[in-house]
C-alpha cells in the first residue's frame, strides 16, 4: 500500500483526462493474457484474430506491454488536455528522450528479466526505432479499438461527468473513496493498492491525473514519473454494459429520411462489419451496400478502419444518438 499526500495546491491541480494510449496498453495486455473476462469476451473475440492475422501479438507492442507486471511509461505520457486524440498521444510519445526510453527499458527488463529483440534495437537506437513502435500502435488501434471508439468514449465521458458531480456536490475525499474498493482517501493522504515502490511528492510529482478506463482489469493502475503529474487509471464505471447489445426496436422514423436500407445498415452495424459482411447479412448487393456506406460516411453516420486488406465500418456517437431518439 502506497500513500499519496496532498496539499491544498494538489488537489488544486487534480484532473480528469481520457487516454487513447492507456486503452491501447491495457486492452492490448487483456489480449496477451489469454484469459479474458466475460465482460470483454465478444471484443476479444473479434479483435484476437485481427490482431493475430497482423502479427502485433509478437511485434514491438508483445515486448513493451508483457503479460504482467512493469509497463515502459513512456508509452504513457500526461494527456496534455482532458481528451487527447491518439495522433497526439504518439506525438508525446515521440519526444520522448532518448535516456528515458533507455531507463524505462532497462526497468522492463530488471522487472520481466529479459530482453527481446526489439527492445535491444529500440535500448541502441531510440529515435529511429521508435517511429515503428508508434506505426505499430496505429495499427493496433485502427484493429481493436478504432471502430469501437464511440461506444468506449461514451462510457469514459459518462464516468468523468458522474465524478466532476461527486466532486463539486460531495467534495474529492467522496470522489476519491469511491473510485475503487481498495483506493481510500483519509486525512489529506490517498492510499493506493498494488504499488511496489513508495510514493513521496518529490518523487511523483505534484496534482493527480484521474483517468477512467474501459480495460485496466479488476483494480487501478498507476503511473509516476516527475515532474509529470502522478497518473492513476481506474475502472470506469458502465463497464459491465459496454458490450452489450442494444435493442433497436422500430426504425421507421429514421427510414423515412435516410432511406430503409441506409437505416438497415446503421441498425446492423452494432459490431464492425465489413461490406462483403453487410451484404451477407442484410441480402443488399455489395456494390449497394458500398455506395449507401459512403453516404453514411459522408454524413458523419459511420467510419471506416482498415483491416489488413478489408475495411471495417462502425457506428459514429453521431449515429447511436439517431438510433436511440427514434426507438421508444
Amino acid at each position: 500500500m502506497a500513500e499519496l499526500v496532498f496539499s491544498a495546491n494538489d488537489l488544486a491541480q487534480m484532473r480528469f483526462a481520457v487516454s487513447p494510449m492507456w486503452e491501447v496498453g491495457t486492452s492490448f495486455r487483456l489480449l496477451a493474457s489469454g484469459s479474458v473476462h466475460p465482460v470483454h469476451r465478444t471484443w476479444a473475440e473479434q479483435v484476437r484474430p485481427r490482431v493475430a492475422a497482423a502479427g502485433l501479438d509478437r511485434g514491438w507492442l508483445a515486448e513493451l506491454i508483457p503479460p504482467a507486471g512493469y509497463v515502459a511509461d513512456f508509452i504513457n505520457p500526461a494527456p496534455a488536455g482532458q481528451a487527447p486524440t491518439l495522433a497526439e498521444e504518439l506525438d508525446g510519445i515521440l519526444a520522448a528522450p532518448a535516456d528515458r526510453i533507455r531507463q524505462d527499458l532497462d526497468r522492463l527488463v530488471d522487472d520481466q528479466g529479459r530482453r527481446g529483440p526489439r527492445l535491444r534495437a529500440l535500448h541502441a537506437r531510440p529515435r529511429t526505432r521508435l517511429v515503428r513502435v508508434a506505426e505499430e500502435i496505429e495499427t493496433y488501434w485502427e484493429l481493436a479499438l478504432a471502430p469501437y471508439w464511440a461506444r468506449i468514449r461514451a462510457v469514459l465521458d459518462a464516468d468523468v461527468f458522474y465524478r466532476a458531480r461527486q466532486v463539486a456536490e460531495r467534495g474529492a475525499g467522496h470522489l476519491f473513496n469511491d473510485l475503487h474498493t481498495s483506493v481510500s482517501w483519509d486525512d489529506n493522504v490517498l492510499r493506493l493498492p498494488r504499488r511496489q515502490h513508495p510514493l513521496s511528492r518529490k518523487t511523483a510529482g505534484a496534482g493527480l491525473l484521474l483517468i477512467p478506463s474501459a480495460f485496466t482489469g479488476p483494480g487501478p493502475l498507476t503511473r509516476v514519473t516527475p515532474p509529470e503529474p502522478p497518473q492513476l487509471a481506474y475502472p470506469a464505471r458502465g463497464i459491465g454494459a459496454l458490450w452489450e447489445p442494444r435493442p433497436i426496436i422500430r426504425t421507421d422514423a429514421l427510414a423515412a429520411v435516410l432511406g430503409r436500407s441506409r437505416t438497415l445498415l446503421l441498425a446492423e452495424l452494432e459490431s464492425p462489419a465489413s461490406t462483403t459482411e453487410l451484404a451477407r447479412r442484410t441480402g443488399l448487393s455489395a456494390a449497394g451496400v458500398s455506395q449507401y456506406l459512403t453516404a453514411l460516411r459522408d454524413a458523419g453516420l459511420v467510419s471506416a478502419h482498415r483491416a489488413g486488406r478489408s475495411v471495417l465500418y462502425a457506428r459514429t456517437s453521431v449515429a447511436e444518438s439517431l438510433l436511440t431518439a427514434t426507438s421508444p
